[in-house]
């Protein structure tokens, strides 16, 4: 299925080496503002108390945040959660952390508007946030580590590298976005990253299966005209692809509350940068890889080449 069919190859290995500079010091920023401010980690790494409370009418969040700094709760985060009667409570770790503070909390939170339900309330102790962390992490090395072998099985040991530094790069954008804007980074968001590097390498395989095919098919053309070919030919049914699941990714991003906000925002950050380094990162680079016809060269069958000189 095609929107349009573009009669003549885009040049897109012309541009190699400007979209690869622009992408090398959009991820020096990243991984500067990763260096300098950090990720904001939510209480699933940190630790700490995350309170659900339900009020009849439209939640005062001002009133609530001064209620919290009256029991000298410091660094506590209100936020609507669903609907403007639901409010979300995220408390940082403190020395008599669990049920007391929770019930003393919801107390005065009773005291300041009697219409106060609790619907829940969930305890991440500071050895299991730290254990969150330390698995988030092994699950990113894995999947990396799977991905690489995936594509050094199905193509070349060139493309798995290709593909591995364009899906890192899309990582650390989205990391180091996350850490320069101070959104908070929850293990939501770590889903998020993670469908990206499986989405990401999926966009890049489509490529590369297209440029092993003309590989066999032009057999006397340059291999950045079998490249450029490989990705104009793709190019519909990746504004296809993308978009509708962009619009799926809208769809949370507005309508599904705060649980699913920021997971939405790796996504439309993910898919973004994923479209842009499949095509501009990963291609430059298997080509600056030196990759050739010997790598993915089948022998010639007939009807299947191309005389073009």
């Amino acid at each position: 299925m095609e929107f349009f069919k573009i009669k003549r190859d885009i040049p897109f290995m012309r541009y190699g080496r400007l979209t690869t500079s622009i992408s090398l010091v959009t991820f020096i920023l990243a991984v500067l503002a990763l260096g300098f401010k950090g990720l904001n980690l939510g209480i699933d790494f940190t630790g700490g108390i995350l309170m659900e409370v339900r009020y009849a009418q439209p939640a005062d969040l001002e009133a609530i945040r001064k209620t919290l700094e009256e029991q000298r709760i410091a660094e506590a985060a209100v936020q609507n959660f669903g609907t403007s009667r639901d409010v979300l409570i995220r408390l940082p770790l403190q020395k008599d952390t669990g049920a007391t503070q929770s019930d003393q909390i919801f107390s005065a939170l009773k005291a300041q508007d009697g219409t106060a339900e609790l619907k829940r309330v969930e305890f991440v102790g500071p050895q299991v946030g730290k254990e969150m962390y330390e698995s988030g992490g092994l699950a990113l090395m894995l999947v990396a580590a799977g991905i690489m072998a995936y594509l050094a099985m199905r193509f070349a040991w060139r493309f798995a590298v290709a593909a591995m530094i364009a899906n890192m790069h899309d990582i650390v954008i989205i990391l180091g976005m996350f850490a320069f804007f101070e959104w908070e980074f929850t293990l939501s968001v770590l889903a998020g990253v993670l469908a990206i590097l499986g989405y990401s390498v999926n966009e890049s395989v489509v490529v590369f299966d297209r440029v092993r095919e003309n590989f066999r098919k032009m057999r006397k053309a340059a291999v950045t005209e079998v490249i450029d070919n490989a990705i104009t030919a793709t190019m519909s049914r990746t504004i296809i692809t993308h978009s509708m699941t962009q619009l799926m990714v809208l769809a949370m991003f507005f309508f599904g509350g705060d649980a699913l906000h920021n997971f939405a925002l790796a996504l439309t950050i993910g898919i973004v940068f994923g479209i842009y380094s499949s095509v501009l990162v990963a291609c430059p680079v298997v080509l600056a890889l030196g990759v050739s016809r010997a790598d993915l060269l089948l022998p010639e069958k007939e009807g299947l080449v191309d005389n073009r000189p």
